[in-house]
């Protein structure tokens, strides 16, 4: 009879640790809020959004390049940069500060929820801890962090199906539609629907196969048609093809190179770990784990921005086979379950309001500054006070040029410049097409240039007739045509 008793509250209690790890994330964030500010997208993505907001629509040509003005460009980002807008015009750079570490607060707490389905709290929490410092160098303030949440979810819960041997829920096609309008990469939402759908299928009787195949066929569709409920439609779809067709250009942009082994890092350290836990201990996966495993690991190796999605799908993908791998804990450890109702109600209550608290008293005593790197004020004050209107720039200083109504030359918008935009642009920044260089500032009529202090080509003008140096600090380099009136140098 106690036993019969004990079932029911038993399955009343709530594990209360999704919910700390969310409030310990975000507080650790939130105190080192100035390094989600250290991306100059970030400037333009809230410009952006500024300019939705003031017209009530979406931009479909370019509006802010020297280079590419009036050119079909769609803002596949475009309700991240609406938040991001709306965000810096509550509180400022805490704005968006506190609203980026939201979404990785909540994108720990639904990963932390869906390995407590199969491990035990000290193994999921690793597997979290993994995550984070995977996903660290790239947590800034940008769209892709606030669409991490829904990649988790979404991930987790197509996962959860598949271990089941099911198919998801037609109830997150909404999540797809979400995510398609806070990012790009819906387009991986989108592949992860088919592979993880060959695991369920593996997993099925052979007699459920047929039927299971047609509800995953139907669920991806759904899916597919979701990802088109924006206000682009349908060239949703097109817009994200853009990025994924940029060819060798990803090699010359920083956080779509391919990861460096060169000296040891997180995503080595947990390759290497991956690795030894195969090879030690013999973990045996269903083909189409290991095809999820390997492809992901493939993507972080590709291109480092996918790092994070390493650290994301890779647990969830092992956490149902290490469910029978590793001993289970004893219920003693799972001390972090609250008693039912009401005790748990308060514990809760207690944690989001003292989370709360200490946010409100941080960010009154506390002023979030952008990285003074990208952010070339005094430079860019004496272009304005020249009236420079054609600027050729460095690619980190473009958002900063948007930010003050300067069309930049490049700026961070990859897929509207194209391949061979960008290939020829860095050839000329890096010093390797001197000649490439000149004929782009002829062609382009600039009369003047931003680059930063260590560009090769703001060496090269040094020496080179018809330019001069006007004006230099420890962020930017100015140079101007030597026919124009010389102003004073500091």
């Amino acid at each position: 009879m106690s036993i019969a008793a004990s079932l029911p509250i038993a399955r009343a209690q709530r594990n209360l640790a999704p919910l700390c790890i969310a409030a310990a994330s975000f507080l650790l964030l939130l105190v080192s809020g100035d390094s989600l500010l250290h991306d100059p997208d970030t400037l333009w993505q809230i410009k952006v959004g500024q300019w939705i907001l003031d017209h009530r629509t979406v931009p479909w040509t370019d509006l802010y390049s020297l280079t590419r003005q009036g050119e079909v460009w769609l803002s596949t980002s475009w309700l991240s940069q609406v938040l991001f807008a709306i965000a810096d015009a509550w509180g400022g750079w805490t704005g968006p500060v506190v609203l980026t570490a939201a979404a990785i607060a909540l994108a720990m707490a639904l990963l932390l929820a869906f390995l407590q389905r199969h491990l035990d709290l000290p193994y999921a929490l690793v597997f979290c801890l993994l995550a984070m410092t995977l996903a660290a160098p790239h947590l800034l303030a940008r769209p892709h962090v606030l669409a991490l949440p829904v990649m988790v979810a979404w991930s987790g819960a197509l996962m959860a199906a598949a271990d089941r041997g099911r198919a998801p829920s037609f109830l997150l096609l909404p999540l797809m539609a979400l995510w398609a309008n806070l990012h790009g990469g819906f387009v991986l939402g989108l592949a992860l629907t088919g592979a993880i759908g060959l695991e369920a299928l593996w997993r099925a009787a052979r007699t459920r196969r047929l039927a299971l195949a047609m509800q995953w066929a139907a669920f991806g569709l759904g899916a597919l048609a979701a990802s088109c409920c924006t206000p682009y439609g349908i060239d949703t779809l097109l817009g994200a093809a853009r990025i994924l067709s940029l060819g060798k250009s990803f090699s010359v942009i920083a956080e779509w190179r391919p990861a460096d082994f060169s000296t040891f890092s997180p995503f080595a350290g947990a390759l290497l770990g991956l690795l030894g836990l195969a090879l030690m201990r013999g973990l045996t996966l269903s083909p189409p784990r290991v095809l999820l495993i390997l492809g992901t690991t493939w993507m972080a190796l590709t291109h480092v921005r996918s790092i994070e999605t390493f650290g994301v799908l890779v647990p969830l993908v092992l956490a149902q086979p290490l469910s029978g791998w590793i001993r289970p804990a004893s219920e003693a450890p799972r001390g972090s379950r609250m008693a039912p109702g009401a005790p748990a109600a308060l514990a809760a209550m207690a944690i989001v309001l003292a989370t709360a608290s200490a946010t409100a008293t941080f960010a009154a005593h506390h002023t979030f500054e952008f990285s003074t790197a990208q952010t070339p004020v005094a430079a860019v004050d004496v272009l304005a006070e020249r009236k420079a209107a054609r600027i050729f720039n460095s690619y980190g200083f473009g958002g900063y040029l948007i930010v003050r109504d300067i069309r930049p030359f490049v700026d961070g918008r990859s897929e509207l410049y194209g391949e061979k935009f960008l290939m020829d642009y860095f050839a000329a920044e890096d010093g390797r097409d001197v000649s490439g260089l000149l004929r782009m500032l002829d062609e382009n009529r600039i009369d003047a240039t931003l680059l930063t202090v260590d560009s090769p080509a703001a060496q090269i003008l040094d020496h080179i007739k018809g330019w001069k140096r006007l004006y230099a600090d420890k962020i930017a380099v100015v140079h101007v045509r030597d026919d124009q009136d010389a102003a004073p140098s500091k």
